[in-house]
Parts: C-alpha cells; structure tokens; sequence
C-alpha cells in the first residue's frame, strides 16, 4: 500500500518536464527512432522504482520474521532428543529469538527511513523543473 501511495503521489505530482523525459528521453536518436528502447525503459522505470520498494520492504520484514520463526521451531524439533538438549536449545532458542526481536526492530527503523528517502526522491524528481 506504501509503494502504491508513491506510485500515484510520483504520477500525480509529476510536471510535464518528467512526462517529456519519460517519453521522449534525451538521448541519441537511434536510440529513440526507429525502435524507442529508452523511452520503453524509461516507461518500464514508472512501476519499477514502487516495486523495488514494495519487494526491499517485504524482503527485509519477511526474513526477520522467518529466521524466529525457524528458532522458534528448535523447541519443538528437540522435544524428542531428551529433557537435557530440549532445555538447552529452549533457552539458546528464547535467547536469539529476544536478540532477533530486537536486530529486526533496528531493520524495519532502517526500512522506513530508507523507503521514505526514497519515496521523497522520487517523489522530488518528478517535480523538478528545467
């Protein structure tokens, strides 16, 4: 939902200096004529620069979440290797589990600074004008 309120905030603020270099990039001409690769790229960028964002933001927020998850799931794994083992990997499970709680807290912080500075850039140049 955040790449998509960027998407519609970069298209909706957008001048038409942006819409120009988006369409008619300036760039070679045989790059542009008979076959318009940079301006198809340049229109690829449009829904490739939210996406990378929405992707980078999920990534990040699904690995943390997977690696407490598989912790986790050592209690159980060694519930059948015998009291002993089972206690030891329960507190070394709840001790890294707490420890990834906490690294996961500082990436999704670093996630949010970093999508928004990136919204904002994005954002800033589909407004600049010549």
């Amino acid at each position: 939902m955040l790449a998509a309120c960027t998407f519609i905030a970069v298209n909706l603020f957008a001048t038409k200096t942006y819409w120009k270099e988006i369409f008619w990039p300036n760039a070679p001409i045989f790059l542009k004529l008979p076959l318009p690769i940079i301006p198809f790229v340049e229109f690829f960028g449009i829904f490739t620069k939210p996406f990378a964002l929405m992707i980078r933001l999920f990534a990040n927020i699904m690995a943390g979440h997977t690696i407490i998850l598989a912790l986790t799931c050592l209690i159980f794994i060694t519930a059948s290797m015998g009291t002993a083992i089972n206690g030891t990997m329960t507190v070394v499970s709840v001790l890294f589990t707490v420890f990834m709680n906490c690294l996961e807290l500082l990436v999704a912080c670093l996630q949010a600074y970093i999508f928004t500075l990136l919204s904002a850039n994005y954002i800033g140049l589909a407004k600049v004008e010549e």
